[in-house]
């Protein structure tokens, strides 16, 4: 096998062979199903250590000359398998390592999960007098469910913090219904008087 690719930013058993990166360009398309932009599979390479940031970006530009991927409908940024590249998966995805594959596709699946948080929660950081306020809301379906508001002593806090919101908001939500909702209450409901 050549390895005829640039090796900088490439981990060990990573790729270093542009036709394997093409390959897995279309691998992860496909294994997805819905369409990423071009920018977005090269940091997921980058990231992971899969393959050079440029020579995926190549990959992307080559597999679009060659009609094995293409622009997706009303998105010219991100990008969608053609039935051309899903018969180049099914005959050549073997030639990819397993590990490489499955790194591939689940760090592919954590990042659009991602995104997706952040498109469907609202998370704020602004200055304040004596640090950071952070407001976090969980939306569903545009209605704003639950917001939670924190003063933090310095942006990176901030910055972790909605780094921690945004990795699961829904169990943020979950455990802080299930605290002000627990079984065990203080008093008995015949007791309540207004």
């Amino acid at each position: 096998m050549e390895f005829d690719a640039f090796r900088a930013g490439v981990e060990p058993g990573g790729l270093i062979n542009r036709t394997e990166i093409r390959l897995l360009v279309c691998y992860i398309l496909r294994s997805i199903r819905q369409p990423i932009s071009g920018q977005l599979i090269q940091e997921l390479f980058h990231y992971e250590g899969l393959a050079n940031y440029f020579e995926v970006g190549q990959a992307i530009q080559d597999l679009t000359e060659q009609g094995n991927i293409r622009p997706a409908d009303g998105d010219a940024d991100a990008y969608e398998i053609t039935d051309a590249g899903c018969a180049i998966v099914e005959t050549l995805q073997r030639d990819l390592p397993v590990t490489v594959r499955e790194k591939a596709v689940k760090s592919a699946i954590k990042l659009l999960t991602r995104l997706r948080r952040e498109r469907e929660n609202k998370v704020e950081i602004t200055k304040a007098e004596r640090g950071y306020c952070i407001s976090c809301s969980v939306m569903e379906r545009g209605a704003e469910l639950m917001t939670i508001r924190l003063m933090v002593a310095d942006e990176m806090q901030a910055q972790t913090v909605k780094n921690i919101f945004l990795d699961d908001p829904s169990a943020i939500y979950t455990g802080v219904v299930e605290l002000m909702t627990h079984d065990e209450m203080p008093y008995e409901p015949e007791e309540i008087s207004f």
